[in-house]
Order: C-alpha cells, then structure tokens, then sequence
C-alpha cells in the first residue's frame, strides 16, 4: 500500500509541474534571471507556484503535528537536527547553481521523461545520469 501511496502522490506531483509549466526550464530561468524584468520576459509563475507550497505546507504541517502517527506508517521521521551547517550551505548552494544553470530540479526532470516540454530527450538523457552522478558523489564525501 504505501508503493502505491508514493506511486500515486508522484503522479500527482508530476502532473502539478507539467500543468504549472514548471516542467519547461525556460519558465524557471526566466523566473531566476533578473534581467528579463527589464526586457519584459520575467516569468512570475513559479513565485505562485512556491506560495502554493507555503500555503499547503502551512494548513497541513500542524495538522500532522497533532497526529499521533502518520497513515501509512508506524511513526513519523522528523529531522534530527535544525543547525545551519556547512554541508546544508554548501548542498543548497550548489543545488541552487544547478537548478539555475540547467533550469531542472530532480522533480521537473522525471517529470519530463519521455514529454517535449520545451526540451529534449538528449536533455533527459544527459541531466539525469548526471543528477545521479552527482548524488552518487555527495555520498561519497559524506
């Protein structure tokens, strides 16, 4: 059941970036590139799609805070720490050079397998790999 659940909520999420346009990194970069406000290209809607996030993140966290257990689990896994270390510093910062060189995050890019959302499949074939290259990485200096 819970296979399913993540199969389910995967899809979902999936189709959220396709139908927001979030999928197509031309939207993304033209939301991070500044320079498009004065060219009249700024893409404003990835700040909805973020505030979208907020919002449901702020409805439904302190419902799960008053759960007792999760429904498809035994207990919940909160994180373990809340500092502010040089691996989350230097894991975002790379993660946010990514994203804006590419335009992908791991979500947009399987959610564009097989589509042509403004990309290609040699795109896919080439970020992918390479995502998992650089995760298989980190691990390594972790």
């Amino acid at each position: 059941m819970k296979i399913f659940v993540a199969l389910v909520i995967g899809i979902l999420f999936g189709a959220g970036l396709v139908i927001s346009g979030m999928s197509n990194p031309a939207n993304v970069l033209n939301f991070l590139d500044l320079a498009a406000i004065s060219k009249g290209m700024w893409d404003a809607r990835l700040m909805f799609v973020m505030a979208g996030g907020l919002l449901v993140t702020a409805i439904g966290f302190p419902w799960l805070m008053r759960r007792a257990q999760p429904i498809f689990a035994d207990k919940f896994t909160w994180p373990t720490t809340s500092a502010i270390d040089k691996r989350l510093v230097v894991g975002a910062a790379l993660f946010g050079i990514g994203w804006g060189l590419a335009g992908y995050c791991p979500g947009p890019a399987f959610a564009n397998i097989g589509a042509s959302m403004g990309t290609s499949v040699r795109d896919m074939l080439f970020f992918i790999p390479t995502m998992f290259v650089g995760m298989w990485v980190a691990t390594k200096f972790r």
